[in-house]
């Protein structure tokens, strides 16, 4: 199957130390409010942003006619296209948003990627407990995860027990799968995405840094 790479979307850092690839998750474009408050944040943290939209995705832009993201294979597929695409200039992270996370994390190290990010990750199907975790026990590089504590797709308490040697969870009070807290919480939605950038950009910090 022939297609061409989606247009990229650039976020400049004013001294990037790291590239971040980020993709989207299954329903909303790499333009939408919560990818572009992310990239913001982490380009304010001297990570330069590239946002793609898997061919799905860019279909339905173009179309208006929405229909359900390709198979788990051709999305990695792409993903690995958009890697070959960035140039070596900086450290090279790729992740995404819920499913585009979950693509990244499914991608193996022959990209030579620092490590993976994970933007709320969809452990399960919301009240479903097949979990999306079989290839975590395999996986090519670090997967760092910030996740909603309320997620309907792995909150808290559901992964109290669980633990993975290449995984690390970074819990956001009271966030949804959107990171949207509730009114009671005294938080907002912009508030627990820039901590999610933040540990993103700490994170980074510490990979480079022992890679040294």
């Amino acid at each position: 199957m022939r297609w061409r790479l989606t247009e990229v979307i650039v976020d400049n850092a004013g001294l990037p130390k790291a590239r971040l690839l980020l993709a989207h998750g299954a329903g909303a474009a790499a333009n939408s409010e919560f990818m572009q408050q992310l990239a913001q944040q982490l380009a304010l943290l001297n990570i330069e942003v590239w946002r793609f939209n898997f061919a799905y995705m860019q279909r339905f832009i173009d179309s208006g006619k929405r229909s359900l993201p390709d198979k788990m294979p051709l999305l990695q597929a792409e993903f690995g296209r958009q890697i070959d695409n960035c140039p070596a200039d900086l450290p090279l992270f790729i992740g995404g948003k819920s499913m585009g996370g979950r693509v990244a994390s499914l991608l193996s190290s022959n990209y030579g990627v620092q490590a993976v990010f994970a933007f709320g990750y969809p452990f399960h199907a919301p009240k479903k407990q097949s979990w999306r975790t079989e290839h975590f026990a395999a996986l090519a590089c670090p997967l760092f995860i910030a996740q909603g504590e309320r997620d309907a797709f792995g909150n808290k308490a559901e992964l109290a027990d669980k633990s993975w040697p290449q995984v690390a969870l970074q819990w956001l009070n009271d966030g949804d799968h959107d990171f949207k807290p509730r009114l009671k919480s005294g938080l907002t939605q912009q508030q627990l995405i820039a901590q999610a950038a933040q540990f993103c950009s700490r994170t980074i910090d510490e990979v480079l840094l022992a890679k040294q």
